[in-house]
């Protein structure tokens, strides 16, 4: 059997809950059994995981969970594997996927395997692929032990709809005290995290101030897309930390990344190559960037974006 654990953030669901629901359901068909849906803490609509594949969903409800706490989670978690029965055990590749893995897999006695990219293949063995040396090649490992533990990376496993909304069952498992006390939460509002966009604009010192960012957020609005910034930008303070984009800041892998007076140093390439899709705007023709991407336009930005944002709002009033 296959445990999916479904994020879900004030009690919704992200789009990489449905991105493991799917991926778990695949990975069922490969290993057998059938995939298994977990959900802590309060939910709306829990059920629906159903559609993406969850032959049922288990559900903890415990108030101690409302706050997300890595070795609470990890222990309720690691005993709904057990009592279940799971071989393999699914989250998000998210920055809570990441803080649980390890602790699971020790619980577990599992083998792990972080930022998966492939569905398991069990014809040598159970064996998956991921990115590694900053996604310039990719890496086959081969999990031995009788349980396995993975994190799926995003963006890798379009949600899909296979069937239909089931009930959620609740089970009763042991919630430990946590003995980390939150005494805030700041959560990004308004746009998509950038972790989750799959648009993307962003823009480095080409832009020569923080007061040339309106067409920048133009842009992203009739996109649709979420806005980055390359490193400098964010150190200058033109733009805050949580939009740095790069091997130091955040790691992304939308389906379009359009790169705005970014030079394209190997750091911040490190942590967009995986794009599906890289546009990168910039005046010097010798911009390391333009190797890495998919369409380039050498000219100014600032005659440049702005004939963009004209032209995708031409389009949107035609269609």
């Amino acid at each position: 059997m296959v445990l999916v654990f479904a994020e879900s953030v004030n009690g919704k669901f992200k789009k990489a809950a449905f991105e493991a629901v799917t991926y778990g359901y695949k990975t069922a068909q490969v290993v057998g059994g059938e995939c298994v849906a977990l959900v802590l803490g309060p939910s709306e609509n829990a059920g629906q995981l159903g559609e993406y594949g969850a032959a049922k969903v288990l559900s903890v409800a415990d108030g101690k969970l409302a706050q997300f706490d890595s070795q609470v989670y990890a222990a309720v978690i690691a005993e709904v594997a057990k009592q279940q029965g799971a071989k393999v055990v699914v989250m998000s590749h998210t920055s809570t996927g990441k803080s649980l893995l390890g602790r699971l897999a020790v619980r577990l006695n599992a083998g792990s395997v972080s930022g998966v990219t492939t569905v398991p293949s069990v014809n040598d063995g159970f064996t998956v692929k991921k990115g590694v040396f900053s996604g310039k090649a990719i890496a086959t490992y081969r999990i031995k032990s009788d349980v396995k533990v993975l994190s799926l990376m995003g963006n890798e496993c379009r949600p899909e709809k296979t069937g239909s909304a089931v009930a959620v069952e609740e089970v009763s498992v042991p919630v430990p005290d946590g003995r980390i006390k939150v005494l805030e939460v700041k959560r990004q509002e308004g746009t998509v995290p950038l972790p989750e966009a799959e648009l993307v604009v962003s823009a480095g010192r080409g832009l020569k101030g923080p007061e040339n960012w309106g067409m920048i957020e133009e842009l992203a609005k009739e996109l649709g897309a979420t806005t980055a910034c390359s490193r400098p930008v964010a150190d200058a303070g033109w733009r805050p930390h949580h939009e740095h984009v790069g091997q130091t800041g955040i790691a992304i892998r939308p389906n379009l990344y359009i790169a705005i007076g970014i030079s394209g140093a190997i750091q911040h390439l490190a942590g967009v190559n995986n794009s599906k899709v890289i546009v990168v705007i910039n005046k010097d023709p010798e911009a390391p960037f333009f190797k890495a991407a998919d369409y380039g336009v050498v000219g100014d930005a600032f005659e440049v974006v702005p004939r963009l944002i004209e032209a995708v709002k031409k389009f949107k009033a035609a269609h």
